[in-house]
């Protein structure tokens, strides 16, 4: 009786010592994949404040013209555009059925490493660079309005953040800073 009893007892204790083994490797991938997604955002934040710098004068936005967005537009020269995209969340960005969106790296200085755009999951890498979309909304006696939709991946084309923010620049807002990228 005693034995069958102990045997008993070390089938449950082993049975608990699997399931907490187990829920330790459920948490290894939860935090991995929070940890993702907190790159993929505060990718899409970066190249969303770099749009509002640009738009304030520090890239060069008061020569942009106001142009039908239908095709991507190179780092060196972001637009703003009179067209919505088709939908923020649905990737790639597509106006008038192209992909759109400006590709931005930031920039970085020593002792910061670059960013590192693999499309091969490796660690540290992001999927692909950071994009913004600047749509020009309006002007008012204020300043003129624009709408900023931006995006960052992750390590891999699962992991993806996207944010929009509506962006005033007034008329009295100059922007001091060395232009850079």
């Amino acid at each position: 009786m005693v034995l069958v009893t102990a045997l008993l007892m070390l089938v449950v204790v082993t049975i608990l010592g699997l399931a907490m083994f187990r829920s330790f490797g459920l948490d290894e991938k939860i935090a991995g994949n929070l940890r993702e997604k907190q790159r993929a955002l505060s990718a899409a934040e970066t190249a969303e404040q770099f749009a509002e710098y640009w738009l304030t004068g520090g890239g060069g936005s008061a020569n942009a013209p106001l142009i039908t967005c239908t095709a991507p537009a190179p780092a060196s020269a972001p637009t703003i555009c009179t067209n919505p995209i088709a939908s923020a969340t649905q990737l790639p960005w597509l106006a008038s059925g192209n992909p759109v969106g400006v590709p931005y790296m930031p920039q970085v200085t020593a002792p910061m490493t670059p960013m590192n755009v693999q499309t091969t999951p490796q660690l540290g890498s992001y999927y692909a660079q950071p994009q913004f979309y600047v749509q020009w909304l309006g002007t008012t006696a204020n300043g003129t309005i624009y709408q900023i939709d931006a995006q960052g991946f992750g390590g891999s084309p699962d992991t993806v953040a996207v944010v929009e923010s509506t962006y005033i620049v007034q008329t009295s807002v100059k922007n001091l800073a060395p232009p850079t990228q």
